[in-house]
This record gives structure tokens, C-alpha cells and sequence, in this order.
């Protein structure tokens, strides 16, 4: 029997690091109010009704209150004016007991998010998706004030779990403005050797089938096979997908990027859908509004 456990990969628990790092940082908002009389504040601006938006949004706000982070709930009707928005943003900017201001994506067709992003002060840019910290994150040497928080918290999963980055051969599936892009560019920042691997590259499985860690992002149920990874491999899997599943009661199951089943029989480290990196994204937005609030209550 034994020699059968060898066979499964670690799996990499992100429910249960989340709570740590929750834990850490209830511990610090607690240090900061004592000595400052001051907590940090973290704004969520809702556009519209989207059912998916109002839960992320519910659950941010939820965990704010968890470790004693103040939360600032900002409600916009789905025909408010970009005009409006910005406006609200900008009061958010001169509001010095807001640390960090989140937008919740997608916004409305008539909205333009990079125009709203953009305008959003880059020392509360928690999401980290400020050209400027983007920009940052993409040079040697330069560091973002706030790294995306998806990102931020694949590496934490890594480094957590003990794999180390360094020198290893990282390959990233997918290439988005929130996921993709940004975690290749912390696993280059981390010494990691970067491919990017997407619905244009030929032969994919092969290079995939080469990575000592991968990170799946793209959004395909399922895509990534067991036999595409190399035994041992690192893998976080970012994918949430709903597939059809009649014997839920909701009709669907979450299912991630990677085929959990078999790639348990391969890896060597691999995160659940869901309790994996998902956790970890809100745990990281509130390690973000809390490195915010010490960054501005030190100057």
C-alpha cells in the first residue's frame, strides 16, 4: 500500500494557507490599529447586478471584516456614466482612511475599463493591474508597489508548499491581462526559465510535457492531460469552469483546467478546483490592502 501513496501528488491545500496568511494579517491590522489607532481600508465599487460579481464582492467584504480591515462599500447602478465612476474613484483617491481601492471586473459594455483602471492612484492599485506596477513588474530591477493578487498568489501556493522557483522550467498556459501575463512575469522576477504557451502555439502538449511547474490558466476545462505532465511536476492549476454534471443539484460542477484524476497520478504537487488558488486571491487582496496601509502610515 505504501508504495501505491507514492504515487499521488501532494495536494497543495490553499483553503488551509489562505486561513494562515488570514491569520498573519489579523494579527498585523491588530499590531497597526494599537500603535496608530488607525486600520486599513479597502474600497469594493460594484457596477451593475452580474449574480458572479456580487459574490466575489460579497466574499471580499466578508473577509475584510475577518482580519479587521475596514471595508468601504461602494453600490453603482448598471446605467451609472464612466463619467461617474471615475468621479467616485477619484473621491476614493483623496479618502485617506481608503488604503486600497478594488473595481470589480467585468464592468458594463458602456463603461471603459481601462480608462476607469487608470485612474484609480497607483498606491492604492491593491488589484495591481496599474499600468505603471504592470510596467514595473516587467522590469529587472523595478519592483510594483502591489503585484496582482491571482499571481501573487500562485507563487505564495509554491513557496508555502516548498517548491522552489529558481532555476526551474516554468511554463505558463494561458496569456491574460490578469493571470497569464502578470504570473509569468513573477516567475521570471523569481529566476524561474518562462514559457508562454497559448491557443496559438503548436504542439503545445511537448512543451507543457517539459515544465517542472505549471501553471494552468486558459480557461479550458480539463485541457491538460496526465500524460502532458512530467512526473514530479509542480502544478497550480487557475482554471474555474463550470461543466454539466445532472447528479449536482445545481446542474454543474466546478472543474479546473488540468484533469485532476490523472494528473494526481503524476505530479508531484497539485491544487484542487475549487480550495486552490482561489482562496488564495482574496487572502493576497487583503495582504496587498494591508502592505498599503503600513506603506502610507510609515511616511
Amino acid at each position: 500500500m505504501a508504495s501505491e501513496e507514492q504515487k499521488h501528488a501532494t495536494i497543495i491545500d490553499g483553503k488551509v494557507i489562505a486561513q494562515t496568511i488570514r491569520n498573519e494579517i489579523a494579527s498585523e491590522v491588530l499590531l497597526l490599529s494599537q500603535k496608530y489607532n488607525k486600520v486599513p481600508g479597502l474600497a469594493v465599487v460594484i457596477v451593475g447586478n452580474r449574480k458572479d460579481s456580487q459574490s466575489y464582492v460579497g466574499m471580499k467584504r466578508k473577509a475584510c471584516a475577518e482580519v479587521g480591515i475596514r471595508s468601504f462599500d461602494i453600490d453603482l447602478p448598471e446605467e451609472v456614466s464612466e463619467e461617474e465612476v471615475v468621479k467616485k474613484v477619484h473621491e476614493l483617491n483623496a479618502n485617506p482612511d481608503v488604503h486600497g481601492i478594488l473595481v470589480q471586473l467585468p464592468l458594463p459594455k458602456h463603461i471603459n475599463e481601462e480608462r476607469v483602471l487608470t485612474e484609480i492612484s497607483i498606491e492604492k492599485d491593491v488589484d495591481g493591474f496599474h499600468p505603471l506596477n504592470i510596467g514595473k513588474l516587467a522590469m529587472k530591477g523595478r519592483e510594483p508597489l502591489f503585484q496582482p493578487c491571482t499571481p501573487k498568489g500562485c507563487l505564495e501556493l509554491l513557496s508555502r508548499s516548498g517548491v522552489s522557483v529558481k532555476g526551474k522550467r516554468a511554463v505558463v498556459v494561458g496569456r491574460s491581462n490578469i493571470v497569464g501575463l502578470p504570473v509569468s512575469l513573477l516567475l521570471l522576477k523569481a529566476d524561474a526559465t518562462v514559457t508562454i504557451v497559448h491557443s496559438r502555439t503548436p504542439d503545445s502538449e511537448s512543451i507543457i510535457r517539459e515544465a517542472d511547474i505549471i501553471i494552468a490558466a486558459a480557461g479550458q476545462p480539463m485541457m491538460i492531460k496526465g500524460d502532458w505532465i512530467k512526473p514530479g511536476a509542480a502544478v497550480i492549476d487557475v482554471g474555474t469552469n463550470a461543466v454539466d454534471d445532472p447528479s449536482r443539484k445545481c446542474g454543474y460542477r466546478l472543474v479546473g483546467d488540468v484533469d485532476f484524476q490523472e494528473a494526481c497520478k503524476v505530479a508531484g504537487y497539485l491544487t484542487p478546483v475549487p480550495g486552490g488558488v482561489g482562496p488564495m486571491t482574496v487572502a493576497m487582496l487583503l495582504k496587498n490592502t494591508l502592505e498599503g496601509a503600513k506603506w502610507k502610515l510609515k511616511q
